[in-house]
């Protein structure tokens, strides 16, 4: 993934406007999008202040883990929010287990049911 496109997925993921990391940075708006969008490359002077507005290390806008760091959890991928469980107490934990295999035993009694009213 591009630093560019980095930048766009880390600003949204935080629920940034551009206007808001703009004047963190001191930037024009124009050209501010220019580097969001790849038509221009930055400094490293631009990138660590725009890494530093994002809340994020400069290594982070050259990682492509995954998803940033400090996202809302609607922004999150399905790995963040493993992780995120791992850290909830046991029994939270044993709660939400329970539900995920009660969702899933759902699917799989609605995915067999469906397979089996094909077939006749």
């Amino acid at each position: 993934m591009e630093v560019a496109e980095r930048i766009k997925k880390i600003r949204k993921a935080k629920n940034l406007s551009q206007k808001e990391v703009t004047a963190a940075i001191n930037m024009g708006a124009a050209q501010f999008s220019r580097i969001e969008n790849g038509k221009t490359d930055p400094s490293i002077s631009t990138l660590e202040k725009i890494a530093q507005a994002l809340g994020v290390t400069l290594a982070e806008l050259f990682a492509d883990d995954g998803q940033p760091t400090e996202v809302n959890s609607t922004d999150k991928t399905l790995m963040e929010k493993v992780k995120l469980m791992e850290s909830l107490e046991e029994e939270e934990k044993q709660t939400l287990f329970t539900m995920l295999d009660a969702f899933v035993s759902k699917k799989r009694l609605r995915d067999a049911l469906s397979n089996a009213l094909k077939m006749t």
